[in-house]
């Protein structure tokens, strides 16, 4: 087997929802990647922060303390994911013998001030909350609320597209000396480039979208996007479903255009992985589960996207 540089993508049902549930659940998420480790394979992990970082803005919107700026929310749930993390993989490794230094980068990713995504906010974060307790907090926020899936009303904050890593070259350092680096840590903070100076803006980058740019930025051989199933599915939940298995770029791209695939669920997985396969010869993008990450880099399962 050949041993490949890779970017892996946690997805939402790796972490738990307050810091006790994390820090067990991490244990279970440590062994497979620890799996790919031992096989040889270089590994840079990233990982989804939508029910943290929406947990700590609760925490300071609650009055208790004082308000704390959304791009510092996602910097403090960057620090205590990959404090979890690295400590459940440093353990796993230490387990079987292996000694590899595990580290976490508060990570900015760079977006563009002028993204049309800015001026079409979409992302919920927060709690849910009564019409008129939302029309309160806009009038004294600036916020803007939308109703959710019949739930209530939450903030919602623009969710632009990576374009950069600002601390690449510390993570290719790391990369280089064999080191495991966890980053991009809920697609990163986002901040947008004033002279010399970058200031953090009230977003969420997607975070496949932010592994994508990270695993093209790296030269890396393989995405690997982690979720709820073992392979991405056309038709799904019809009669006529689909999975899908190894697949070209021109064909997903073609169900992409279909509209087989949810917004806000697998469609940016999707996207995300295709534009990873064709940034160059060679570049394989795989959507699996957790569990399936070795199978699925072996082939023998997972949709697995190249030219």
């Amino acid at each position: 087997m050949n041993k490949d540089k890779i970017v892996v993508a946690l997805g939402g049902n790796a972490l738990g929802n307050s810091a006790e549930e994390q820090k067990e659940l991490v244990k279970q998420t440590a062994v497979p990647i620890v799996d790919l480790i031992e096989a040889g394979h270089q590994v840079i992990l990233a990982h989804g922060n939508g029910p943290q970082v929406g947990m700590i803005n609760n925490a300071f919107s609650a009055g208790v303390t004082p308000g704390m700026p959304f791009p510092e929310c996602g910097a403090m749930s960057q620090g205590y994911i990959g404090y979890h993390l690295q400590n459940a993989i440093r353990e796993e490794l230490r387990n079987r013998g292996l000694e590899h230094p595990v580290a976490t980068i508060v990570t900015q990713v760079v977006v563009d001030e002028n993204d049309p995504a800015f001026n079409d906010p979409s992302k919920p974060i927060g709690a849910f909350l009564s019409k008129e307790e939302a029309d309160e907090v806009a009038k004294e926020k600036g916020y803007t609320m939308k109703e959710d899936a019949g739930r209530g009303y939450r903030r919602v904050v623009p969710s632009p597209k990576p374009i950069d890593v600002a601390e690449l070259d510390t993570i290719k350092t790391l990369v280089d000396a064999g080191q495991i680096v966890i980053t991009v840590g809920g697609g990163g903070i986002p901040v947008v480039v004033k002279d010399n100076r970058l200031e953090g803006v009230a977003a969420v980058i997607d975070k496949d979208f932010a592994s994508g740019v990270l695993a093209e930025k790296l030269d890396a051989d393989f995405l690997i996007i982690l979720t709820a199933v073992e392979k991405a599915a056309i038709n799904f939940g019809k009669e006529n479903e689909k999975w899908l298995g190894d697949i070209s770029v021109d064909e997903m791209e073609d169900y992409i255009k279909e509209g087989h695939f949810a917004k806000g669920s697998m469609l940016e997985k999707v996207e995300a992985c295709v534009k990873f396969a064709k940034s160059k010869p060679g570049s394989k993008a795989l959507i699996t589960s957790l569990e399936k990450a070795k199978d699925g880099i072996d082939g023998k399962t997972g949709t697995r996207i190249s030219l």
